[in-house]
């Protein structure tokens, strides 16, 4: 496939799409929740969740049949269980770049670690919106063409604040005001994005500091995702192991992680 301008300014961007979404394997805290996402015309799906220590294990219903997953980033490792057939799955995390499972993403990291064809170049630090913030310098080259933005990465938060595209586009991540969700107060911010001819979009997130997590989020468009039904709390064990009398099932080839024939050990 030929690799275009646009595809190369689409990879640029995922380093700011990526950081913007906090990972609850990452969550700073333990707890239970419902993960709702609503349409624009109404329709609803709901997933519920539980998080622990670096350890997250989903449950949903998927052609009439529950699903549940379990991930383990400590040991690198991932099932998926179907509790009406009493079977699993079972493969490990990948692991892109080398990083070990498990570490967390620092503030002002290289925003390129883990991203192949990627080179970052500290530029220094500067405000933007009174928050102290450091500018990369990001570099992509292919086939002897070399395209680069700029990223200025909120020294506190480790988040992108704000973007700027070779073709012009502008993405800006900006402080609204504190506000509750769930009746926890949280931080309610707006990513505008701006470009040549375009319309302006804008993403509203609401994130939570004691769970440093987004905990709703409001896309262009109308689609609404959140947290609902939280409850703070140390999550038990077993809800992030297989349970016995579970028969194990190949993964099937090329899925991600693919087979694997070993458990990994602790």
């Amino acid at each position: 496939m030929k690799i275009t301008d646009f595809t190369i300014i689409r990879v640029l961007a995922v380093g700011l799409l990526v950081a913007g979404f906090s990972s609850p394997l990452y969550a700073d805290t333990e707890f239970s929740a419902e993960m709702v996402q609503q349409g624009p015309q109404g329709a609803t799906s709901a997933v519920k969740m539980y998080v622990g220590d670096q350890r997250v294990r989903t449950e949903m219903s998927q052609q009439g049949q529950q699903v549940v997953r379990i991930t383990d980033e400590k040991r690198g490792i991932e099932w998926i269980l179907l509790p009406g057939q009493k079977k699993y799955m079972e493969q490990r995390l990948g692991v892109p770049g080398g990083q070990s499972p498990g570490a967390k993403p620092e503030p002002a990291e290289d925003p390129c670690a883990g991203m192949p064809g990627l080179t970052c170049r500290k530029l220094g630090e500067e405000k933007v919106d009174g928050r102290t913030a450091v500018k990369w310098e990001i570099v992509t080259s292919h086939e002897g063409k070399t395209m680069k933005s700029t990223q200025w990465i909120d020294k506190e938060r480790g988040v992108p604040l704000r973007q700027e595209m070779p073709n012009g586009q502008k993405t800006e991540l900006k402080f609204a005001k504190k506000t509750e969700h769930e009746g926890r107060p949280v931080e309610e911010w707006d990513m505008v994005v701006t470009a040549p001819n375009q319309p302006e979009t804008h993403t509203s997130q609401w994130f939570d500091p004691e769970l440093n997590l987004i905990v709703r989020q409001k896309l262009p468009g109308g689609m609404v995702s959140e947290l609902k039904d939280i409850h703070i709390g140390k999550q038990p064990d077993e809800l992030f192991t297989v349970p016995a009398g579970y028969e194990r099932m190949s993964v099937p080839q090329g899925k991600p992680g693919g087979p694997s024939g070993e458990t990994p050990q602790d």
